[in-house]
């Protein structure tokens, strides 16, 4: 598969603010002080949803991905309405209805939230307005209702308001039945965030993977709501154990459509930089020392051109090993 990437404007943004600083320090950011003088990246994230186009992605099966509303949103259409897995960003709201209006005149009536970030989550107040039931796991519903501080973004988000909460949580695994197609959800624990799930819409075959999957693009990982680089890698050891090649798999960032050997490639990157940074911290290697060994270079040139670089990847690995 081809991958498409234009550099948004909050990527780029955020690149070359590391790129610079580099340039006049001598030395690399923390991932705190890249995002904190990106000049407010969810301010950035937000600003771009307000002006992207929504792009629409037929899978199969009444399955749509729709992109350019921070997180990939998959929905089901049919007769009991519209299925939405991640709600995206409210900024995008005018696109999101006209995109959603061309699947059919179904009404929205669910909305599953594959965690707490609010790429993921901005949407829900407005889609519970328009009907829609929110689902997520109970890890993502007490972030929901909680102020959050994310230190490597350097930025605190309020509680939402009530509306933005889901009304029901998954504890383990939960199986549902909606427009005669079975979804599976299923808990990833301390991967992303604490509270990630994927969903597989069973007779279609489709996987929605969330942040679990960046489609070749260095994932964040958030160790200040639960994640790490171990169930990082455990979660989509699990998926993949549970997919077939023909299976489609939506990642949560990048290209919107992926499948199983493009997934496998993923979980070698994040295994094989995982051994590497290891090795170098058990040898008492400090962090600087660590970048400067360069432990991500074999898969830079691939999953290292976005928001995530390599030098903050590699930090993100250190501290969970």
């Amino acid at each position: 598969m081809t991958q498409d990437f234009r550099l948004s404007r909050r990527g780029f943004c955020l690149c070359c603010m590391a790129a610079s600083t580099f340039a006049v320090s001598g030395g690399w950011l923390t991932p705190k002080q890249v995002f904190a003088k990106a000049q407010g990246i969810v301010d950035l994230i937000r600003d771009a949803a307000a002006k992207d186009p929504i792009k629409v992605h037929k899978a199969r099966a009444g399955i749509s991905v729709l992109e350019g509303s921070g997180g990939n949103i998959a929905v089901l259409t049919g007769a009991d309405g519209k299925l939405l897995i991640d709600g995206g960003i409210t900024a995008s709201r005018p696109r999101l209805l006209e995109a959603l209006a061309r699947l059919g005149k179904q009404p929205i009536s669910h909305l599953i939230n594959t965690h707490w970030h609010f790429d993921h989550t901005d949407g829900n107040a407005w889609l519970n307005a328009e009907g829609a039931a929110i689902l997520a796991h109970e890890n993502t519903c007490k972030h929901l209702m909680s102020i959050v501080r994310v230190e490597d973004w350097d930025y605190e988000f309020p509680r939402p308001p009530l509306a933005a909460v889901p009304s029901e949580t998954v504890g383990d695994e939960m199986s549902l039945k909606l427009d005669k197609s079975t979804l599976m959800l299923k808990h990833h624990p301390n991967a992303h965030t604490d509270g990630d799930i994927s969903v597989t819409f069973g007779e279609a075959n489709i996987v929605h993977a969330g942040d679990l999957y960046w489609y070749g693009i260095y994932p964040f990982i958030d160790y200040s709501t639960g994640g790490g680089i171990d169930g990082m890698i455990k979660a989509v050891e699990d998926i993949l154990a549970n997919v077939a090649n023909d299976t489609i798999i939506i990642p949560g960032h990048g290209h919107p459509v992926s499948n199983k050997s493009e997934f496998s490639e993923y979980r070698t990157m994040l295994v094989d930089i995982r051994e590497n940074v290891a090795k170098l911290k058990a040898a008492g290697k400090p962090i600087d020392e660590v970048i400067a060994a360069k432990p991500t270079a074999e898969f830079d040139a691939k999953w290292g051109q976005f928001l995530v670089t390599p030098e903050l990847f590699t930090r993100l690995v250190y501290q969970g090993v």
